[in-house]
């Protein structure tokens, strides 16, 4: 959304630029115009929001619902026996092998007793905080497509993501901080890159800005100028700023509706304010030697997103929006195992590895929300873009194919009623058969909770006013407290 800033006639700006400090004067009259013509910018929310910021972990390659949370003891019963004794079904890359139950035990845990396996033990001790969507489906079995439509409602790339779509309709807390950040894993993008965490169509200021969180690392890339500008700090250098400043707003007036533009801008305001807030936001030493130690800093595999997961804590303390966190990626890894979820050899293996790494991260992350008082205004939401076969893949096979007829998403937090289980697969993990639920479903709850109508948050674009949810969707009422 567009908001044109007040007109500033040469005189007052001469008036204002003269003196030593004159650009200290233009600057205050630039932002208090300027707050004042924006003063309604921000919009209302439909109605009283539950939550005020998101975190999703996001958890690409396709992560296995019958290893993790679908118990399926009929699946265990039929170990060893034809998935398929016709032959007519044809998984993704594979016809399907023998009836395979899940390669970890399941337990009840918590007062609710649900079912959680032993790949994720500390996670399970959080049950009577999450609401698992055990019906959850998708419309492709790609991961390009798959992420993308777990991210914007659509298989095909150029469509805003939620996180965009949620600071387009509830704007940003922080001044001094974007409205909307991603936090990719450290071993690289997930599959279909930026693309996930675009803006689309939306105004280009509602895409997300990058964090990264590799120990050592600037958060955001080159954010401070070189070390050979010795004076960037300057008087004059910060009046040079500030003037820059005016004139390309001053450009922007005379362009308007130009986005990209109106988001270049901001982008350059941000960052200088960034230089300020960043470094603090990030610095995780500021934490107690117990909390980096329940986010497991020091390990080797877990460190990484564990930063994330911390950083996302202290990133919605100081009023970010929506924080998206990757839990894999798409390129390879020293270890030369599977660079995501994406397990097709070897469950245990790469399943494995990755259930140790979220499992301590989640479990952290909604631990420390909850003592800290935030996770009751905080939605948590934790999802992969499809999940994988109850068979095994092939003849003797000790990985899983994709599977886009079934898989679990979790929410935790603002609004959700702890404890309970929605929907359900068939008695194999196969397909989702009740209450079957899409993405749509998912995002029209998450912006409930946020205090959105998912039918009245809409962009005109192409004759058509479009919607994250597309012309779908409904708010999953049973998991709201």
């Amino acid at each position: 959304m567009l908001h044109k800033l007040p007109q500033l006639d040469r005189r007052r700006l001469l008036s204002a630029a003269a003196g030593g400090f004159g650009w200290l004067a233009a600057r205050a009259m630039l932002h208090d115009e300027a707050r004042a013509a924006d003063a309604s910018a921000v919009p209302a929310p439909h109605h009283p929001p539950r939550a005020k910021a998101v975190i999703q972990i996001f958890c690409p390659g396709g992560m296995s619902h019958v290893d993790t949370f679908d118990h399926k003891p009929e699946l265990a019963k039929r170990a060893g026996t034809p998935f398929d004794a016709d032959g007519k079904l044809e998984f993704f890359a594979s016809k399907p092998g023998n009836c395979q139950p899940s390669y970890w035990k399941f337990r009840q845990h918590g007062q609710s007793g649900l079912w959680v396996s032993d790949l994720l033990p500390k996670l399970a001790t959080c049950v009577d905080d999450i609401a698992f969507l055990y019906s959850m489906h998708s419309k492709t079995a790609l991961h390009g497509p798959g992420c993308f439509m777990m991210n914007t409602g659509f298989t095909l790339p150029g469509f805003p993501s939620m996180g965009s779509w949620v600071t387009y309709g509830l704007g940003c807390e922080s001044e001094n901080l974007p409205a909307f950040v991603v936090l990719p894993d450290a071993r690289g993008l997930p599959p279909g890159g930026i693309i996930n965490w675009g803006s689309g169509f939306l105004p280009a200021v509602h895409q997300a800005t990058t964090f990264r969180t590799q120990a050592g690392q600037q958060p955001i890339e080159d954010l401070f100028p070189p070390e050979h500008f010795a004076d960037a700090g300057s008087g004059a250098d910060q009046a040079d700023l500030e003037l820059l400043q005016m004139l390309n707003r001053r450009h922007l007036e005379n362009h308007p509706g130009n986005s990209e533009l109106e988001a270049r801008i901001s982008a350059y305001e941000m960052a200088a304010r960034l230089q300020l807030s960043a470094p603090e936001v990030t610095n995780l030493a500021q934490e107690s030697a117990t909390t980096q130690a329940m986010y497991g800093l020091e390990d080797e595999d877990i460190g990484s997103f564990g930063r994330q997961c911390l950083l996302a804590r202290r990133l919605v303390e100081q009023g970010v929006r929506f924080v998206q966190i990757y839990c894999g990626a798409e390129n390879t890894t020293a270890k030369k195992i599977r660079p995501n979820w994406d397990s097709h050899e070897d469950v245990v293996r790469d399943h494995g590895y990755w259930g140790r790494i979220l499992d301590c991260g989640a479990s952290a992350l909604l631990t420390d929300l909850k003592a800290r008082g935030l996770l009751d205004e905080t939605l948590v939401i934790c999802t992969t873009e499809f999940g994988r076969q109850p068979a095994a893949q092939g003849a003797a096979g000790s990985g899983r194919d994709h599977n886009a007829g079934a898989f679990t998403a979790w929410m935790a937090g603002g609004g959700i009623r702890g404890g309970v289980g929605y929907g359900a697969t068939d008695e194999l993990g196969y397909q989702a058969v009740e209450s079957p639920a899409y993405c749509y479903d998912l995002h029209a709850t998450a912006l409930h909770l946020l205090g959105i109508d998912h039918t009245k948050l809409t962009y005109y674009h192409n004759g058509i006013q479009r919607r994250l949810t597309d012309v779908h969707g409904h708010v999953i009422q049973p998991v709201l407290s």
